[in-house]
Parts: structure tokens; C-alpha cells; sequence
């Protein structure tokens, strides 16, 4: 600490010691010279920044500064690594949610697949268990002439019907729709 106070004061002093004079000649040791007063003035000054201990409160404050930037940095790799632990957990737990989503979507289309298939196979059961009815009352009414034409505009509704019935219905309103068909069909024929 005093080598670094005194090459302060020697290279903060050159400048009053390359004056125009002579610093070993008479003139510059004297009062009137203000280079001399400068110098001593200055020297004073660092002696007294030394004497109080400036240097080393400067050095301590810095220390204490870089201690405060150090904590603060271990701080925010503390909470860096917390919110990196926090983002990897929310991304497994979206993973995981993102995989059960796609298990019951998978889950439901097979089940509205299985679903599918019951109707259409509900549809044929329903469809030829009335057809089997139909076929019965129009082999009753083939004595006369007019049942004919009424059995044959009733068959081919019927085949029509079960055409757009697997084309464009759902198997409930199928349902519906055959029910009501020989309805009117029982109606006309009795």
C-alpha cells in the first residue's frame, strides 16, 4: 500500500517537476512558487487520504461490492436453474397429457368405429326382418290386381328407402324412417 501511495505522489508530482524550473535550484523551494505549493498541496492531500485510510476503505467497498454482485449472481443462477427444473417439469407434464389425449382419441375412434359397424349390422338385422315382413303381407295380397301394383310400389320404395337408408342415415333415423315405412304400409295394405 505505501509503494502504491508513493508512486502515486511521484507520478502525480512529475508534472509540478517539469515546470520551467529548475526543481533543485533556489526559486522552487521557495513559497512564492505556486508549482511548489501545487505539489505540496497535492501531497498533503494523499497523505491524508493514506493517513484516514482511504485506500483500503476503497478497496474494502469494492470487495464488499464485488461479494454483493457475486451473491447476486449465484442468486440468479439459483433461480435460473429452479426455472429450468420448473420448464422441464411442465414440459413432461404436457408430454404426458398430450399422450393421454392422443390415447383417448385413438380410444374413441375405435369406439365409434365398433359403434359404426353395430349400426350397420342393426341396420341389415332390422332392415331384413322387415323386408321378411313386407315379403309376407305382399305374398298374401297377390290375388288381386290392385295389391299387385301396390306390392310392387312397396317393394321398390322399400329397396329406395334402404339404398338412401345406408347411404346418408344414421342408424337412428333409419330406425325411424323404417318403422314409419311399414307403417303406412300395414295402413294401405289392410
Amino acid at each position: 500500500m505505501k509503494k502504491l501511495s508513493l508512486l502515486i505522489a511521484l507520478v502525480t508530482a512529475t508534472p509540478a517537476l517539469a515546470a520551467s524550473q529548475n526543481p533543485f535550484s533556489g526559486d522552487f523551494w521557495t513559497l512564492t512558487n505556486t508549482n511548489l505549493i501545487v505539489l505540496l498541496g497535492f501531497l498533503v492531500f494523499v497523505g491524508i487520504l493514506i493517513w484516514k485510510k482511504v485506500p483500503a476503505l476503497l478497496g474494502k467497498m469494492l470487495d464488499d461490492r464485488a461479494a454483493g454482485i457475486k451473491s447476486d449472481l449465484d442468486e440468479a443462477r439459483a433461480l435460473r436453474d429452479e426455472a429450468q427444473s420448473i420448464l422441464a417439469s411442465y414440459e413432461r407434464k404436457q408430454r404426458e397429457v398430450q399422450d393421454q389425449a392422443d390415447a383417448i382419441v385413438a380410444q374413441a375412434k375405435k369406439d365409434a368405429e365398433l359403434a359404426a359397424e353395430k349400426a350397420k349390422e342393426d341396420i341389415k338385422t332390422s332392415i331384413q326382418r322387415r323386408l321378411a315382413a313386407a315379403e309376407d303381407q305382399i305374398a298374401a295380397a297377390e290375388a288381386a290386381a290392385i295389391r299387385d301394383v301396390r306390392n310392387a310400389a312397396i317393394t321398390v320404395a322399400i329397396g329406395a328407402a334402404s339404398d338412401i337408408i345406408t347411404k346418408q342415415m344414421t342408424a337412428a333415423d333409419a330406425n325411424t324412417l323404417i318403422e314409419t315405412s311399414i307403417t303406412e304400409v300395414g295402413e294401405k295394405l289392410h
